[in-house]
């Protein structure tokens, strides 16, 4: 049976085990994952957070990672401004990007969630306001969410990985995984918690 870890990546650690090469030490998963034989299916910025799916199964791991299964994943996304109904219609048809047009979003304002206080904390000014917005996207580009948001003058200021399929980081600490049944995900197309 394959292994599935649902992991609480905190900001600034890497989402590979190693970081070779780099002229300072950065933080990376075997700072915290101890469990062997698995990897990463898909990526997290290193200044993203959130939920970071870990697997030994390739073929489970792509079909998590691949665009071509367009798995929903859903983003807890603090941004600079203060969005009305209009500001979000451009993130739900689609954003041009310079790699191309984003498929569209599913997008909502949301009030402030109740998360883990990030070390360190954001930047905050005094005369620009910040609100939430809930993202869902089906692809997944290189820093996608941040610059689609950037794309329509919503500067990401923290960006949290809230789930993946059905999987999600509810009830994990930073830092912290918990180990799930992956039984019949990776044949079946079904993706269960």
């Amino acid at each position: 049976m394959a292994r599935l870890l649902l992991f609480n990546k905190p900001f600034g650690v890497l989402s590979q085990f190693t970081d070779r090469g780099s002229p300072t030490t950065r933080s990376t998963l075997s700072d915290f994952i101890t469990v062997k034989g698995v990897y990463p299916a898909g990526r997290l910025d290193r200044d993203s957070e959130g939920l970071l799916l870990l697997c030994d199964d390739g073929r489970l791991q792509a079909r998590i990672a691949d665009p071509r299964f367009k798995m929903p994943k859903t983003y807890l996304v603090q941004v600079e401004g203060d969005p009305q109904e209009p500001d979000l219609e451009p993130l739900r048809r689609g954003v041009r990007l310079n790699d191309g047009m984003t498929l569209p979003a599913e997008v909502a304002r949301i009030d402030a969630p109740d998360l883990w206080l990030r070390d360190p904390p954001i930047r905050q000014r005094k005369l620009i306001p910040d609100s939430w917005l809930k993202i869902t996207i089906r692809e997944g580009r290189n820093r996608q969410v941040r610059r689609m948001t950037a794309a329509v003058g919503l500067p990401t200021l923290r960006l949290v990985r809230w789930s993946i399929g059905d999987w999600t980081v509810a009830g994990i600490a930073p830092g912290a995984f918990k180990e799930v049944s992956a039984l019949g995900e990776a044949g079946s197309g079904g993706y269960g918690r």
